[in-house]
């Protein structure tokens, strides 16, 4: 039997995405997962105070409302002020919205570049594989951090900039990650078939193997955020951070040479970073045990 009379007899194959059962399956391992719900609720209430603090308050995270260096407690600022008199927690509250706008950002970016690599690279191999992996080594070498300053100073520092220079430089895991899913995925039977069948390149690749490979780059997104808010805090503390927004990397950059005397200047920030970076990490430890059929019994 021809391959023409084959496409013309058999019935459309319908992609084998994942059963409503096997999503629930996995919200109810990640549930029962007490670091993941912790990290969770954890991540929600940094939200929430990010997100409905700034509409709460009339403030201005940028405003000399108490002595230099006043210790926490005082009757002007609860949790104390900077070197200048800025108040530390409208710092905290105003900044945790740019930082975690940042992490969000930089994260789709370098989610969307990894897949779109990696998928077009795992999909057709031969050349096409070998001179996209070739380009992603080159990153994957590249001191991180230097490269992204670099992009950063070439375009000035703002919101923007850092977090698409965050996300150019921290791509190549996802690529690899996806890459190893559509060499796997494509080898299928239901892939086959869509062959057979004459589905273009471009379906099979964007409605029929990335929604089946799609758990393991979800914990991939989420761990990005964590490694991208981890990065705007470098930058900043190196200088680069946008100096019209206030962020928990910028009041961390900016209070680094009185960390002996306005110790809360810098300790208040790093923990917020410390504990939105942690609850990310637990969420995407939680996943993984979620959607890895080999990691459930840790769950």
């Amino acid at each position: 039997m021809t391959q023409s009379t084959v496409a013309a007899t058999a019935p459309p194959a319908a992609p084998a995405v994942k059963p409503p059962g096997q999503w629930r399956e996995a919200l109810r391992i990640f549930c029962r997962n007490p670091s993941a719900v912790f990290g969770f609720f954890l991540l929600l209430a940094i939200v929430a105070i990010a997100v409905l603090g700034p509409m709460l308050m009339e403030a201005d995270p940028f405003e000399l409302v108490a002595p230099p260096m006043d210790p926490p407690g005082s009757e002007f600022a609860i949790l104390g002020s900077d070197y200048l008199g800025r108040d530390v927690l409208t710092g905290l509250i105003f900044g945790g919205r740019a930082t975690l706008l940042v992490g969000v950002v930089a994260a789709l970016l370098s989610v969307f570049i990894g897949v779109v690599v990696g998928a077009l690279a795992g999909y057709y191999g031969g050349w096409v594989d070998e001179a996209l992996m070739r380009i992603t080594e080159f990153f994957q070498v590249l001191p991180a951090l230097l490269f992204a300053m670099v992009l950063v100073t070439l375009f000035s520092p703002t919101l923007w900039t850092i977090s698409i220079a965050i996300g150019v430089v921290s791509w190549t895991g996802t690529a690899r990650l996806a890459r190893g899913e559509f060499l796997r995925l494509k080898q299928l039977d239901y892939i086959l078939a869509e062959r057979v069948i004459g589905a273009s390149s471009g379906r099979i690749i964007w409605k029929v193997i990335l929604p089946n490979a799609v758990a393991p780059l979800i914990v991939s997104a989420t761990l990005a955020v964590g490694t991208a808010i981890l990065f705007e805090a470098g930058l900043s503390f190196l200088g680069l951070g946008d100096p019209n927004m206030m962020s928990w990397g910028l009041m961390i950059g900016n209070s680094r040479p009185y960390i002996l005397t306005a110790w809360w200047a810098v300790t208040l920030p790093g923990v917020a970073i410390f504990l939105t970076v942690l609850a990310v990490s637990l969420i995407g430890d939680g996943l993984n045990d979620a959607f890895n059929p080999r990691l459930r019994e840790r769950a």
